[in-house]
């Protein structure tokens, strides 16, 4: 089975470059906005007839696998 992580594309020649789903025009960024909202998965895949429940999946997955990242060093609750 397809790592859902897979889904999640990025091409200089596709929204410069921005991480996308499937190589399609939209961006990882546009799903998590709609989630961050309240927007449902359903919802969204009315809205977005060409995604797939997995592709709201890979985005999340996408998302935690930076977050995972030891980039920061400093305190967030300082700032």
């Amino acid at each position: 089975m397809e790592k859902a992580i897979n889904r999640i594309t990025a091409d200089p020649a596709i929204c410069n470059g921005r991480p996308v789903i499937r190589g399609m025009r939209i961006s990882v960024s546009s799903i998590l906005e709609y989630l961050a909202a309240g927007e449902t998965t359903d919802n969204i895949l009315q809205a977005y007839p060409s995604l797939e429940k997995e592709d709201i999946q890979a985005c999340l997955d996408f998302a935690k696998s930076i977050t995972d990242k030891s980039i920061l060093n400093y305190d967030l609750q300082s700032k």
